[in-house]
């Protein structure tokens, strides 16, 4: 069974840092777009950053020149680094991956989430 995993999240102040990292497991074919989406309470799902499996960024104006999203394609882990962090960035952190099952087709998978909280 194909599956992303998350792990980094945690409690940091106001200006601190955290990285996530989200590993994809099972039987792979191949993965193309890999990203992060965020939600806070009561608001909607939001894509915070991606990555294509070429190596093109995309990022959301609240993050940018903040966040930096890369990927190890031989480990299959999508990272995500967080600086300059803010409370506003609080919010459940969702992987997201766009990923082909040997013999199967691609499909659009989430992680569990993981959250990140931002003290003032």
């Amino acid at each position: 069974q194909v599956q992303l995993v998350e792990s980094g999240g945690g409690l940091v102040q106001a200006g601190g840092s955290l990285r996530l990292s989200c590993a994809a497991s099972g039987r792979i074919f191949s993965i193309d777009t890999m990203g992060w989406y965020r939600q806070a309470p009561g608001k909607q799902r939001k894509l915070v950053a991606s990555i294509t499996s070429g190596g093109n960024t995309n990022y959301a104006d609240s993050v940018k020149g903040r966040f930096t999203v890369s990927r190890d394609n031989a480990k299959n882990t999508v990272y995500l680094r967080m600086n300059s962090l803010k409370p506003e960035d609080t919010a459940v952190y969702y992987c997201n991956a766009d990923m082909r099952a040997v013999g199967g087709v691609y499909r659009n998978y989430w992680g569990q989430g993981t959250q990140v909280t931002v003290s003032s």
